[in-house]
């Protein structure tokens, strides 16, 4: 029973920083694409 509780928590804990690592690299390319446009401008 308590193996099973484990691999269940590890897994949402994996998905949860999978999804929150998505979501870092979307908005840190976002902030480079504004940092380049400021420079050209």
């Amino acid at each position: 029973m308590s193996s099973k509780r484990a691999m269940k928590q590890a897994q949402k804990q994996a998905y949860a920083k999978h999804r929150s690592n998505i979501t870092n690299n979307r908005f840190g390319k976002i902030k480079r694409n504004l940092f380049k446009n400021k420079k050209k401008g």
